[in-house]
């Protein structure tokens, strides 16, 4: 790693501690010329596909928006974070395997709606019910006769 004060290539590490979430390393170096000390950061290259959206647009996978839907569908159901998290590596780790450029972002709703169904009912006819954009009761009752099934 060269220093970024003087270019040297000659730095060493001098302390390395993982983040608290354990997303990426901090490390401090320090350049064997200058002196001078820096931090770098070392964290994962994973490339998600594109999602390709219902009007053509493509947009970067963001697994922020992910986690911001499956918490409204399970808002104030008794589902824990490490359960809502772990739902979001599995369906992360769906993507990645596919090994594609680019997914509809209705293949994701589907992976969501898996997921939602395994953790919770109401928040899987919830998600159902805006992912599926339901227009009487009969589609619900539809959605809720699946589930009893």
């Amino acid at each position: 790693m060269k220093c970024p004060f003087c270019g040297n290539a000659d730095t060493q590490v001098v302390e390395t501690r993982m983040a608290e979430d354990g997303d990426f390393i901090r490390r401090r170096r320090q350049c064997a010329h200058c002196e001078k000390r820096f931090t770098t950061y070392e964290r994962p290259d994973v490339t998600f596909p594109a999602v390709v959206k219902k009007d053509g647009r493509r947009i970067d996978y963001e697994r922020a928006k992910l986690l911001a839907s499956l918490n409204l569908a399970l808002r104030k159901r008794p589902v824990s974070t490490e359960q809502i998290d772990g739902a979001v590596e599995r369906i992360e780790e769906k993507l990645l395997n596919l090994g594609v450029r680019e997914i509809p972002s209705s293949r994701i709703g589907e992976l969501v709606m898996r997921e939602l169904k395994k953790l919770d009912k109401v928040a899987y006819v919830r998600f159902a019910s805006v992912y599926r954009s339901f227009e009487d009761v009969d589609e619900f009752k539809t959605v809720v006769d699946e589930i009893r099934k």
